[in-house]
C-alpha cells in the first residue's frame, strides 16, 4: 500500500451567530439550561441565500491560503454532507465547476455526523491502492435550514460550518495508522430527515420537512457502543491510550462526550470539540475541532490523533492519524 498523508487543511463558518440568549426569544429555553445541558454557547447560521456548496468553497480556499495549495490536480473530490444544495447535482460537482478542476472524480457521501471520518477512509482507499494521487475531502453541512426553530429540543443544539483537507500520495510518509467502521441499521428512526418513503424499520416517520431526533435514544446508543469501537482501533493497532496526544469525537453534546471519554479512559483536557461556539454542525464538527487545535498551537505535527464520528444510521466510524501536515505559509484568519 503506498503512503497517504494529510497535508493542508481548512475551515469556514459562517459570520451570523445565533446565541443562547437569542434563542430564549424564540422558545421556551435559557442560556443557563442549554449550557448545563450542552455546553454550546453559540452557533453560526448560514444565510437564506447561502448553502453547503458556499461553505465548502470558503473552506477550500482557506486551506489553498494558508498552506500555498494548488488544487487544479486533484483527481477526486469526496463531500460528506447531510444537507445537499440539491438532491443531484451533487456538491461535489458544483464545487469542481467553482474551483475550475479540470479532470476529477467527484461524489457526495452520506454517513451523517461520522461522514467526514467515513470519507477520509475512502480517500484513504483511493490513494494506498494507487488509483488516485490527490483526494480533496469535505465535511460540510447547513443543519439550520432543516431545523424546526419550534422545537427546543433540537434547535438549541445544530449550526453550520464545513472543514476540509487534502489528501496526497506520499512515499515517506503515512497520516492513517487504523480505522474501524460500524452500523446499526435496527436504530434508524431515531435520526431522520423524511424523504421518498414514509416509514423505516416498519414504524411510521412524523411528515415533515425538519430533522427529527430522538436525544434520549441516540445518547444511549452512543455511549454503550462507541467506547468500545475505540478501543477496538487501539487494539487493532497496538496503540495504548497514552500514545494518544489528543481525541477528536464529533461534538454532538458536551454531555454527550464526557462519558465517551469517561468509558474510554481518556481526560477531558486531551479531549477536543468544536461545539462551543459551533455548535453541532454534522460533518463538519471533526474537522473544525481539529482545525481549532491547530490554530490554537494544541495540535502539533508528530502528534496522534483519534477521530471518532457517530450519527443517523445509526452510523459510525473511528480513524487513528498520525499528523504530519505541510507548513503553513499564512496564518488563518479568525473563525
Amino acid at each position: 500500500m503506498l503512503g497517504t498523508r494529510i497535508t493542508a487543511i481548512g475551515t469556514y463558518v459562517p459570520e451570523t451567530k445565533l446565541t443562547n440568549f437569542e434563542l430564549e426569544r424564540m422558545v421556551e429555553t435559557n442560556n443557563e439550561w442549554i449550557l448545563q445541558r450542552t455546553g454550546i454557547h453559540e452557533r453560526r447560521i448560514s444565510r437564506p441565500d447561502e448553502f453547503t456548496s458556499d461553505l465548502c468553497v470558503a473552506a477550500v480556499k482557506d486551506l489553498m491560503k494558508r498552506y500555498n495549495k494548488k488544487v487544479e490536480d486533484v483527481d477526486m473530490i469526496i463531500v460528506a454532507t447531510s444537507t445537499p444544495d440539491f438532491p443531484f447535482p451533487s456538491v461535489s460537482s458544483i464545487i469542481q465547476n467553482r474551483l475550475n478542476i479540470a479532470q476529477t472524480g467527484a461524489i457526495d457521501l452520506s454517513a451523517a455526523c461520522a461522514g467526514f471520518v467515513y470519507a477520509m477512509h475512502t480517500a484513504h482507499s483511493f490513494i494506498a491502492s494507487g488509483l488516485h494521487k490527490k483526494v480533496l475531502v469535505i465535511g460540510a453541512d447547513t443543519i439550520s435550514k432543516i431545523t424546526d426553530y419550534t422545537d427546543r429540543s433540537t434547535c438549541i443544539l445544530f449550526g453550520d460550518g464545513a472543514g476540509a483537507v487534502l489528501i496526497e500520495s506520499d512515499e515517506q510518509s503515512n497520516s492513517f495508522i487504523g480505522f474501524h467502521l460500524g452500523s446499526d441499521g435496527s436504530g434508524a428512526q431515531h435520526v431522520y430527515r423524511p424523504g421518498l418513503s414514509k416509514k423505516v424499520n416498519g414504524i411510521e416517520l412524523v411528515d415533515t420537512q425538519y430533522l427529527v431526533q430522538n436525544g434520549r435514544e441516540v445518547f444511549r446508543w452512543v455511549v454503550r457502543n462507541v467506547p468500545d469501537s475505540v478501543k477496538q482501533i487501539l487494539e487493532k493497532t497496538q496503540t495504548n491510550l497514552e500514545q494518544i496526544d489528543w481525541f477528536i469525537p464529533h461534538s454532538a453534546n458536551l454531555r454527550l462526550i464526557e462519558p465517551i471519554s469517561e468509558k474510554v479512559g481518556f481526560p477531558m483536557k486531551k479531549t477536543l470539540y468544536s461545539l462551543v461556539n459551533f455548535g453541532n454542525t454534522s460533518a463538519a464538527t471533526i474537522p473544525l475541532a481539529l482545525d481549532l487545535g491547530i490554530r490554537e498551537g494544541k495540535v502539533k505535527n508528530g502528534d496522534h490523533v483519534l477521530l471518532y464520528g457517530f450519527g443517523s444510521g445509526l452510523v459510525h466510524a473511528g480513524q487513528l492519524l498520525h499528523l504530519n501536515l505541510d507548513e503553513q505559509i499564512n496564518a488563518p484568519k479568525p473563525l
